[in-house]
């Protein structure tokens, strides 16, 4: 998310590390069993980085769309430093292709279980007496209800815990970043997990402004229902990106607080109080991006394995202790 005048950084839990989007190139750092991080520069897409990125409301449909195609990337990038046995750290790089078909898929799905299969239960309660506007409104709290149990399902999931720290742990440092603080892990650890840019706090968004778009859909015909809960999520993603990040700039408000304060809550679920070493990982990927945007001539590199990660739980059970 991008500023004329000062970038606005953002990015992704991966595996073992973290992601940090600058304003032409993204940066990967992931700690691998050595304790060494690997940081990485990581290219986004030409499509993403040209005039339609400044267009209100078409930048939103953009920037969602490199979302996805560079978080897809960034995770194929940390499976592969992560991996104890491996030798070259770009093995296997997942292709344009397969990208293409997983994005595919999991945006098929989405909408299937967010937006279609909401309205079908919603059916019941129309078939039940409910008029058209009533059963929009339990369509919405379905599709509400759906979103947070599936988000509090996977932040149940033991093998996730560690991702979810990362994600504390890449907002904790943007937070310093935004508010001119040292890059250190004593500064950066002081602040707080949850962030009003968040992707948790987009999709909730998302979810808040179709309850009120569909609302004034009519339930018939069944063609003009369907189409309209899949043409009409692109424009209120769209939307819903423009708020985010009006709220982002604008986080001293008090109305914009009150607004924000769900996403806020629900990323009690998203996110994990990080270790230091994890808080180190995210430092690093956000001072290498921050670099590249400044024009320095910095290249991939590993940095050592540090004290941190040593005296951490992870890092004495990797060195034997």
């Amino acid at each position: 998310m991008e500023e004329q005048q000062r970038h606005q950084y953002g990015g992704q839990a991966i595996i073992e590390g973290v992601m940090i989007r600058g304003r032409d190139r993204a940066a990967v750092a992931v700690r691998n069993p050595a304790g060494e991080i690997c940081v990485r520069a990581l290219a986004v897409p030409g499509w993403s980085t040209g005039r339609l990125r400044r267009i209100p409301y078409i930048r939103g449909m953009v920037i969602f769309g490199e979302t996805l195609v560079v978080g897809m990337k960034a995770l194929s990038m940390s499976a592969s430093l992560s991996l104890e046995d491996a030798e070259d750290d770009d093995a296997g790089p997942i292709s344009n292709t397969a990208i293409v078909a997983m994005l595919v898929v999991a945006m098929g799905l989405g909408i299937g279980i967010f937006f279609l299969a909401p309205f079908f239960a919603s059916k019941l309660f129309e078939n039940a007496g409910l008029n058209g506007f009533l059963s929009n409104l339990v369509e919405g709290l379905l599709r509400l209800g759906a979103f947070v149990t599936y988000i509090w399902l996977v932040s149940r999931v033991s093998d996730i815990e560690r991702v979810l720290a990362y994600h504390g742990a890449e907002h904790k440092a943007v937070h310093a970043q935004e508010a001119g603080h040292d890059m250190t892990v004593e500064s950066v650890k002081k602040f707080p997990t949850a962030h009003p840019r968040c992707g948790t706090a987009f999709l909730l968004t998302v979810m808040l402004m179709a309850v009120i778009v569909f609302i004034f859909v009519p339930r018939d015909p069944l063609w003009l229902v369907v189409g309209s809960r899949i043409l009409l999520v692109p424009f209120i993603a769209a939307a819903a990106y423009e708020f985010i990040r009006y709220a982002g700039r604008h986080g001293d408000s008090l109305t914009i607080r009150i607004l924000i304060s769900p996403s806020i809550l629900l990323q009690e679920m998203t996110t994990r109080e990080p270790k230091d070493d994890q808080i180190e990982v995210a430092i690093e990927a956000l001072n290498h991006v921050v670099k590249i945007d400044q024009g320095f001539p910095v290249a991939d590199h590993n940095v050592p394995a540090s004290p941190i990660w040593a005296q951490s739980p992870k890092g004495s059970q990797e060195a034997g202790d």
